[in-house]
């Protein structure tokens, strides 16, 4: 038999459970929070799974699944458990750390040309790019956005003006 279509049982108990609910549910929404045409089905589908369970846990007001045969997770799921909280931290390291690298990485080719770049070793490279982020990341943990602006080359017209 194919591995992949054998099944297995998992044994949690109700906390377990809902802490997996809640992950599956972070996870999913990671994948597709931001997609429109090109959902990522798979994910949907183990969310909806898992969620199909909650009633024999005992955490029917986390899933809904009325005139439809989808479960999905109620207002008081998102609502009444910390999963917006773990997103909302998420995102607040994410993009501090996005940033810097986007920038030292802006910063580090502007400073090395391609030739030299491609001289490099991979220590070297990740090493000399490590430094140019560092200053981001410094800059960043000390003043946050405070000190950051756009270099204006000319007058930058607003819709609003």
């Amino acid at each position: 038999m194919d591995n992949s279509m054998q099944k297995h049982s998992i044994e949690f108990n109700r906390d377990q459970y809902f802490v997996l609910m809640k992950a599956v549910y972070l996870g999913n929404w990671m994948v597709n929070a931001y997609r429109t045409d090109d959902t990522k089905e798979e994910y949907e589908a183990i969310e909806e799974q898992i969620f199909s369970f909650a009633p024999k846990f005992g955490l029917d007001k986390f899933v809904d699944h009325e005139n439809t045969d989808h479960y999905y997770p109620t207002r008081a799921f998102e609502e009444e458990t910390d999963v917006h909280d773990l997103h909302d931290e998420y995102d607040e390291e994410t993009v501090w750390d996005e940033l810097a690298n986007w920038l030292g990485e802006r910063d580090f080719f502007a400073r090395y040309s391609k030739a030299e770049v491609m001289a490099m070793s991979r220590e070297e490279f990740f090493a000399k790019k490590s430094k140019f982020v560092d200053v981001y990341e410094e800059e960043f943990h000390k003043h946050g956005l405070d000190r950051i602006r756009i270099e204006k080359k000319k007058q930058i017209k607003l819709s609003n003006d």
